[in-house]
């Protein structure tokens, strides 16, 4: 992968379009990337991973703030990059989600997230750009054979990020290689195997439960359970064998006691039949002797019921005799009621009471013929009533019009001035935004200057003390040296001896020897003042750029504010901040008022039409009214005469119609009550008639004998039964079967009883026996072959499950693994040992041959899983130590190493996809001279193998070592690029 060409616009703190030549910066394969602080150095591979995955690495991923906040509203944010992959040119542009101003209206609107991929060249495969999110996402990460964050690790080398990778403990240092080497599918393979062996666990589970079950069911029949020294399937034989025996037992036991009961119940069956005959002679005997007794009541029942049977033809008589004086009765009832109805004399002759109907019914007949003008005439007030309320609101309605065609002018002409007032509005705001804009930014301005102010004071004070702190430094370093100087030659002359030569010069004799000074200063005095001093120089660095910075911020917002004040600036701030409310609030309401206006034009004609078109309507009304109300005075006369005192003509008619309706029902119940004297004349002298020819003296006699039906029933069937009993005595008597019988012998049954219940309850215990066992042999039989056939099944699953379960072990760091390490532990410790190696190669250049990486599969404290360990064997020493011993220095060349050597194996394991292009950023600054020269000497060798390196850093000796730069400037509007050389 070989970078070509960035352009950035309104991204981070670039408010301007800026364009990055990868191709001249990388044309020595070393470049720097160098600036104030916070001027936007990372802020170009935040770009970079943007345009390529549409994140940026680290926290800054999570603010979600990629826009330039000075950027004009009308700028989109936009990352482009140009870059070749596998042997294919190709163009990505991006641009974030972002919130910006409504271009109508208050408010933001959110500016939705682009992508597009565009081929310079030959697209492979015949493959056309992509314009979706995604699909761009999936090619980009095919084509480079990387996550997000492999690219984050290999391609650009964050600040610190190794440093803490080589201080981190195994399970930090575990997440960030499975991560990089993508080996969750070697976490699949252990979930896998555990899932797996759970799976088996409960098909295990179930067998083995299945068989238990099976075991406590053979012993729950048989009623034996297992010793626990005795083999089941010995254990089954025997039940099998004990259920045999007790069969063969128990059915012969069975076969002896139902012979016994056969024997009882034959003795038992013969003494029954003897008592039954004793019984049924006692019987007999004993009905006899009660009908005898009885038999002078049972004739009184004879002659009751005969008596009985010969009073129905005088109830029918009677009947029919109630039955007529009840109609009488009616009659009579009914024709006092007609007389009173028709108000008439109650011996008024019935041919005048003819006459006096037919007279009703013509008078009703000459007035029928007005009904239909009775009701026309409620027809027409009703319709007179109608036409009055429509007229009424008609009225109404014209005087409201004629108002509203009075008021149109005056309405229109304030239309068109509200109309033009909205335009003005609108065309004034315009011009105010820009004015706000500029107003705020300066107020915002004049607020922060004290503070800056203060800020760059403070910093200039600090850098002075830094300065006169590093002079201090600085004089203690030369007086050592001078010092150690001084007394180097006293310390030869001390190692000098007599006769042997001198190690410097080589002469034998020592004529001048120098002589010790006071307070000697050695090398280890030196060293640590000299470290001193560095420490000095970068804090003077520091705060020297510090005042700079806070100098540069207080100068661009005195020229920003200049003579103006802050209360003055807020004052006319809020004047135009209400003057736009105002005028946007008139702006909004030109739609709208522009509809009024045209609307209000268009309202003239509708008005006038409607004026004439209601006017018309209310002359037709009013004529209509006026010849109504004619007609219907006429009319009202004749009805008055014809009604008389009733409320209308149909009332009256209906009266007339009714009186004449009651004088012929008078005159039917007359007759009605004259039929009816006479039939219940009749009926009397039948009754007299029926109760002689029954036999009774009187029809109060025959009325005395009368029975209901149930005292008739129960009559007969009592006598009935007198009779059935009498009879059957005397011919159980007289049978053959009970001839000799004597009812008062003896029966003997109840020792006949007892011995048949004894011998049959002890056959039937015999027989629950016999099937109880023969029920229990056959279930024990069949819940054997059940339990055989699952013991059958169940020992292969074990066996599978036992192997399963040991490899699982393995694979998951247990059991039989020695190391106590899983199968994904494993693959990251040898992608660990390879880093280690590759990466060991550098650090020993680096450090001069003292340092290499050490990589140890050891398990962690307390039997904690190992395979992660990374110290650093020190050839000074001879000895491994842990990394976080390494001082700030070695600490950054170890990092470094370890980054890149990470890189190359990350590169390799991702499919071999060459990284022509890598970023380091940060951590320079801990070198000395002679390290930084190591170092360079390492990036040369990446270059030389065809790689550009791009160094992100503020070191000012960076500068002088690398011919190409990239300044990024920091200004009030926004960060700036240029190349330098």
């Amino acid at each position: 992968m070989r970078l070509h060409h960035l352009e950035v616009t309104a991204f981070g703190p670039y408010r301007d379009h800026q364009v990055i030549d990868f191709d001249a910066l990388g044309s020595d394969g070393l470049f720097l990337l160098h600036g104030d602080t916070g001027a936007g150095k990372t802020t170009l591979l935040d770009a970079v991973a943007f345009a390529l995955y549409g994140k940026v690495p680290g926290a800054r991923n999570d603010a979600k703030r990629l826009r330039c906040d000075t950027a004009d509203p009308d700028v989109v944010t936009k990352v482009v990059l140009e870059l070749t992959v596998q042997g294919h040119r190709l163009r990505l542009e991006r641009s974030p989600e972002y919130e910006r101003p409504k271009k109508r209206g208050e408010g933001t609107t959110t500016q939705q997230a682009k992508a597009s991929l565009t081929w310079l060249g030959d697209a492979p495969g015949g493959q056309e750009g992509a314009t979706r999110i995604d699909e761009v996402a999936r090619t980009v990460e095919r084509l480079l054979g990387m996550s997000v964050d492999q690219f984050f690790q290999v391609v650009l080398l964050p600040q610190g990020e190794f440093a803490r990778f080589l201080r981190a403990s195994t399970a930090e240092r575990e997440e960030l290689l499975e991560r990089l080497f993508a080996t969750e599918r070697f976490a699949d393979v252990e979930k896998w195997f555990v899932d797996r062996r759970r799976e088996k666990g409960r098909e295990l589970e179930a067998q083995t439960q299945q068989v238990r079950e099976l075991v406590a069911r053979v012993s729950q029949v048989s009623g034996s359970e297992p010793d626990e020294d005795q083999d089941e399937q010995s254990w089954l034989e025997d039940l099998d064998k004990r259920g045999v025996r007790e069969l063969e037992r128990t059915r012969a036991e069975h076969v002896r006691l139902g012979r016994e009961r056969e024997a009882a119940d034959a003795k038992l069956a013969e003494r029954r039949e003897f008592a039954d005959k004793v019984r049924r002679v006692r019987a007999a005997e004993k009905d006899l002797e009660e009908l005898a007794a009885e038999r002078e009541r049972h004739e009184s029942w004879r002659a009751e019921l005969a008596a009985a049977q010969r009073v129905p033809p005088v109830l029918t008589a009677r009947n029919a005799a109630e039955r007529a004086e009840t109609a009488l009765n009616k009659a009579e009832t009914d024709l006092l009621g007609a007389v009173a109805r028709c108000q008439v004399d109650a011996d008024e002759p019935t041919d005048r009471l003819r006459a006096l109907a037919n007279e009703h019914r013509e008078e009703a007949g000459g007035i029928a013929r007005l009904l239909p003008e009775a009701e026309q005439q409620e027809s027409d007030r009703r319709r007179i009533g109608d036409l009055a309320s429509k007229i009424e609101a008609d009225e109404r309605e014209e005087a409201d019009l004629a108002a509203r065609q009075t008021a149109l002018p005056e309405r229109i002409s304030n239309a068109r001035a509200a109309v033009e007032e909205a335009k003005n509005a609108g065309i004034r705001l315009e011009s105010l935004g820009s004015r706000l804009e500029e107003l705020t930014a300066t107020l915002a301005a004049a607020r922060d200057l004290p503070a800056a102010q203060r800020d760059s004071e403070s910093a200039k004070q600090r850098a002075q003390e830094a300065v006169d702190a590093h002079q201090r430094a600085r004089d203690l370093v030369q007086d050592l040296r001078a010092r150690r100087l001084a007394g180097m030659a006293a310390e030869l002359a001390g190692q000098l001896s007599k006769g042997e030569p001198c190690p410097v010069c080589g002469s034998a004799e020592h004529p001048s020897p120098g002589t010790p000074v006071d307070d000697p200063v050695g090398a280890e005095d030196e060293e640590r003042a000299q470290t001193e001093e560095q420490r000095a120089h970068t804090r003077r660095e520091e705060a020297t750029a510090e005042a700079q910075r806070t100098q540069q911020v207080h100068e661009r917002l005195r020229e920003r504010v200049g003579e103006q004040t802050e209360d003055a600036l807020a004052a006319e701030l809020s004047a135009l901040e209400a003057e736009r409310n105002t005028l946007r609030e008139h702006a909004d309401k030109l739609g709208e008022r522009t509809d009024e206006l045209a609307e209000l034009e268009v309202s003239t004609e509708r008005i006038t039409a409607q004026l004439s078109e209601i006017r018309t309507r209310l002359a037709t009304e009013r004529a209509e009214r006026s010849a109504l109300q004619t007609t219907v005075d006429e009319r009202g006369t004749r009805i008055e005469t014809a009604r008389g005192e009733f409320g209308s003509i149909a009332e009256r008619r209906a009266h007339l119609l009714d009186l004449a309706d009651r004088i012929d029902r008078l005159i039917e119940a007359r007759a009605t009550r004259d039929d009816a004297r006479r039939l219940a004349e009749e009926q009397r002298s039948a009754l007299r008639e029926a109760a002689v020819a029954a036999g009774f003296d009187s029809v109060e006699a025959a009325m005395a004998a009368e029975r209901g039906e149930a005292r008739i029933a129960e009559l007969t069937e009592a006598l009935a039964e007198v009779e059935q009993r009498a009879a059957g005595a005397r011919a159980a008597l007289a049978s053959a079967e009970l001839a000799g019988v004597d009812g008062a012998a003896e029966v003997g049954l109840e020792e006949a009883t007892e011995g048949a219940t004894v011998a049959r309850e002890a056959a039937e215990r015999a027989a629950a026996m016999a099937h109880r066992a023969e029920q229990r042999h056959r279930d024990v039989a069949q819940l054997a072959e059940r339990l055989r056939a699952a013991w059958a099944e169940l020992r292969p699953v074990r066996e599978a499950y036992d192997e399963l379960s040991a490899l699982a072990d393995v694979v998951n760091g247990r059991g039989q693994n020695a190391r106590k390490m899983s199968l994904r532990a494993y693959v990251l410790a040898a992608r660990l040992e390879e880093v280690a190696i590759t990466a060991s190669r550098r650090l020993q250049k680096m450090s001069e041959g003292r340092y290499s990486f050490v990589h140890s599969d050891a398990a962690g404290a307390r039997g904690t899983r190992g395979g992660l360990g990374l110290d650093v064997l020190d050839d000074y020493s001879g000895k491994v130590r842990p990394a976080k011993t390494l001082s700030g220095g070695e600490s950054f060349l170890a990092s470094l190493s370890l980054a890149l050597g990470l890189a190359d194996v990350v590169a390799a394991e991702t499919g071999g996809v060459l990284l022509d292009t890598l970023f380091i950023d940060e951590g320079f600054g801990t070198l000395d001279a002679d390290t930084l020269d190591l170092v360079m000497d390492a990036l040369d060798e990446l270059r030389a193998g065809g790689r550009v390196v791009g160094l992100v850093s503020h070191v000012e000796e960076m500068r002088q070592r690398i011919s190409v730069r990239l300044r990024v400037r920091k200004s009030r509007t926004g960060s700036t690029l240029a190349v330098e050389r």
